[in-house]
């Protein structure tokens, strides 16, 4: 059930990136293996700054729930950083961070 969180400087393809991010996702078989349950979002920036110059970035937040091992975050974090790698190669910043939701309290409703 992870929320995949994409943040990027403006120019990039964010079909493209949810693609890369929500295939990692999937390969990493810590979530359904439909994909059923895995969400991405992507927003892109027009003003950023980074240190003293403008470079562009993405960055990827994976909220997923509490529970999975130290190794299997930092397998998901690795698969969704190389997808990205891959796909942009011109990109100044790429970073992805994998945060624990706390299962006792998260909500949810569906419609």
């Amino acid at each position: 059930m992870p929320h995949c969180i994409i943040e990027y400087s403006n120019g990039q393809d964010a079909e493209l990136l949810c693609s890369a991010v929500f295939d990692a996702a999937q390969q990493s078989g810590l979530f359904s293996e439909d994909g059923s349950d895995i969400k991405v979002r992507a927003s892109a920036f027009e003003r950023y700054q980074t240190g003293g110059k403008r470079q562009s970035f993405i960055h990827v937040c994976l909220k997923i729930l509490s529970g999975r091992t130290l190794e299997q975050r930092q397998a998901l974090s690795q698969g969704v950083l190389e997808n990205l790698a891959a796909l942009a190669t011109e990109v100044g910043s790429t970073s992805v961070e994998v945060v624990e939701m706390e299962r006792a309290s998260y909500s949810k409703r569906l419609a």
